[in-house]
């Protein structure tokens, strides 16, 4: 049996898409339509890779476990030049491949931040833009740093940072937004 050129395509499609884990691959953390708009090369180096994979085994793969939906990148790797594009700065563990933003559809990104900072080991989990009765509003920032986690969590508002989330409410088990 000879090679053809589906085995072939096959076999490129699988060097291109690289797994950091079982839900996720390098090609989401690296999209970025603000790279592709203004010509930055985002790509990972081995370095950002394997902090990436620790990220996904550590925060994502047991936020995906615990909701049985699919987690949605919003921005992940960023090389320096694109975090400065974007209006951050070349240290944000963006760059290091230690942090991403995401959040679940469908679910409310403030339950989502809850059972992370209960239940999993992160360096700083952020609640980005959330609004209370918005339940989807915002996204989640976290980071994982391998041996060093801080366990900082903050709500950002747009405007200035607060400690913890806010104030969940509660009804027969399941969180009322």
């Amino acid at each position: 049996m000879g090679i053809t050129t589906h085995h072939i395509l096959t076999r490129l499609t699988m060097v291109l898409t690289m797994q950091l884990s079982k839900h996720f691959t390098l090609e989401e953390f690296e999209k970025s339509q603000t790279a592709t708009r203004k010509g930055i090369t985002n790509k990972a180096g081995s370095g950002e890779i394997k902090n990436l994979g620790d990220l996904c085994y550590e925060v994502l793969e047991p936020v995906r476990a615990k909701f049985d939906k699919p987690v949605t990148i919003t921005s992940g790797y960023r090389s320096p030049e694109l975090s400065i594009a974007i209006g951050s700065k070349a240290t944000s563990q963006h760059c290091l491949g230690e942090a991403c933003d995401f959040e679940i559809a469908g679910v409310s990104n403030l339950e989502v931040a809850l059972w992370i900072q209960n239940n999993v080991n992160f360096d700083q989990l952020i609640l980005e833009f959330w609004k209370e009765g918005e339940p989807n509003s915002g996204w989640i920032h976290c980071s994982f740093k391998e041996g060093s986690n801080r366990k900082q969590v903050l709500t950002y508002s747009g405007g200035e940072y607060k400690n913890g989330l806010p104030d969940a409410k509660w009804s027969g088990g399941k969180l009322i937004n």
